[in-house]
């Protein structure tokens, strides 16, 4: 026998040492919220927690892959960092731009690459072929290039029809055509019925940058202006709207445009140009938060100066996702000198297609890495990357 009280509770002594290492540390963070009772200080352990987190050397916990390492999000920047970046590492790889920026001769040459994989395959607006050639032009666009030759690689599965080929081949010359480049080497592979989904479409695409100057999201400093060049959204929605597995319906095509006329007046009429990106997987959202971790500053966005369209918006409140984090095919995000942000949306909206352009914010100096969103209800919230994307194949 003891005397020893009965309880519930386990001894002082002892209650701790039960508790795992992090179960430990979170409650002695709630006991220093719960003594501190200061808002401030709350909201700068929870930066903190941010900070060390992404601090933190990217590893790959999953053993196999998931529809998450490919959208865009934190699974797939967790991917790239910890898989390709780790193995490939080089000066030219390192910025992780839209484009890698080389030397040829003198000559500075950007390159890139990209996949299509998008489901379904023709929707409003366009098809997989105008899609590949748009995309490939814009990432070269927003790296400061003009782009000039692409290649196209076509994975086609056994059994796919020739007439839906020919259509997306045609769609693609249309739109090299209006892009103002060619289409000028490729490849085809079959593989057996059942082994993909129709059509892959893989491009490459080459420009020569011609003004002296260096673009990245690395540039971006506080008090620059953040621009957007229409409303955002569409393409994103469009797709999951096609594929009709909801009820809803809505008159919204995709914006799937090439960028680099828009880019060429902008890049020619202001100067003070730090960055730009074509907001596709992970959206406007994705793209500010990765200006906020490589300039190492703050991004503050104000909600209702971002571009919508009422369909869109609409749509997203009933599939439940965020507008922010859905992928467009014909906008971009600038970053500018706030000096020359005037100026900038002046020449985004005399181009067709920045007619809806907008300033939505500015770069700020803390908390430096966090993107902060100043809602229409007159808060502040953060807006993290995604672990995944609610619309996966969209591209």
């Amino acid at each position: 026998m003891t005397d020893r009280p009965v309880t519930d509770e386990p001894p002082a002594e002892h209650a701790a040492a039960e508790h795992p290492a992090w179960v430990r540390d979170a409650l002695r963070q709630h006991d220093e919220q719960a003594a501190g009772g200061d808002r401030a200080a709350r909201e700068e352990l929870v930066l903190d927690r941010i900070d060390r987190a992404r601090r933190a050397r990217p590893r790959v916990k999953e053993e196999r892959i998931t529809m998450s390492h490919g959208a865009g999000g934190k699974a797939t920047q967790t991917l790239i960092e910890a898989v390709f970046l780790d193995a490939f590492r080089n000066p030219l790889l390192e910025p992780l731009e839209d484009a890698a920026r080389i030397h040829v001769n003198g000559a500075r040459v950007a390159l890139t690459t990209d996949s299509y994989v998008v489901s379904p395959l023709f929707f409003p607006g366009g098809n997989i072929g105008d899609l590949a050639v748009n995309g490939t032009v814009n990432d070269l666009a927003v790296s400061g290039a003009s782009p000039l030759y692409l290649s196209a690689g076509f994975i086609l599965e056994e059994g796919f029809p020739v007439a839906d080929l020919s259509r997306i081949v045609a769609s693609m010359q249309a739109a090299a055509r209006q892009a103002g480049v060619q289409i000028v080497t490729g490849d085809t592979k079959v593989v057996e019925k059942g082994k993909a989904d129709g059509c892959y479409i893989n491009t490459a695409g080459v420009g020569v940058i011609e003004r002296d100057t260096t673009l990245g999201v690395a540039q971006a400093r506080p008090g620059d202006a953040i621009l957007v060049s229409g409303p955002i959204g569409d393409h994103g929605v469009t797709i999951m709207l096609a594929r009709g597995e909801l009820d809803l319906e809505a008159d919204i095509i995709s914006d799937t445009a090439p960028l680099n006329d828009l880019i060429r007046s902008l890049l020619s009429q202001v100067t003070g140009v730090r960055a730009m990106r074509d907001a596709t997987r992970g959206g406007v959202a994705t793209i500010l938060n990765e200006v906020a971790t490589a300039a190492n500053v703050s991004v503050v966005v104000t909600e209702d100066a971002i571009p919508v369209r009422t369909e869109v918006r609409g749509a997203s409140e009933l599939l439940g996702i965020d507008p922010m984090y859905v992928a467009c095919e014909g906008r971009l995000v600038a970053i500018v000198d706030s000096a020359e942000a005037d100026r900038a949306l002046e020449v985004l909206r005399g181009h067709p297609l920045g007619e809806q352009a907008a300033i939505i914010g500015h770069i700020a100096e803390e908390p430096p890495g966090i993107v902060l969103l100043k809602t229409a209800f007159g808060g502040t919230r953060i807006v993290d990357l995604l672990v995944g994307d609610p619309l996966p194949r969209i591209c």
